[in-house]
């Protein structure tokens, strides 16, 4: 039959090997975690990219839209200095 010490070694090796198990799959879980924010840490510095290069594409857009509207501003002005001419 089984001795109650061979009963205990028993138990504290099923123990130690469920331990051994949990720490196994809690280190796998660390890793992939890690993964993820690294991942997300990669696709938030893309993005913050990207902002940057429509915010740097908007202000020379804004500024092309001002250079025109004087531009437009002063074909208005000679347009309307030629109709005084010819009256």
């Amino acid at each position: 039959m089984i001795s109650t010490l061979n009963l205990t070694l028993a138990t504290i090796i099923a123990m130690l090997s469920a331990l051994a198990y949990m720490l196994r799959v809690i280190v796998t879980m660390e890793k992939r975690i890690a993964r993820m924010d690294f991942n997300l840490e990669r696709i938030t510095y893309k993005i913050f990219k990207e902002e940057e290069q429509l915010e740097k594409e908007e202000e020379h857009l804004e500024k092309d839209e001002d250079l025109l509207a004087k531009e437009e501003e002063k074909e208005a002005e000679i347009v309307g200095k030629r109709k005084k001419r010819r009256r």
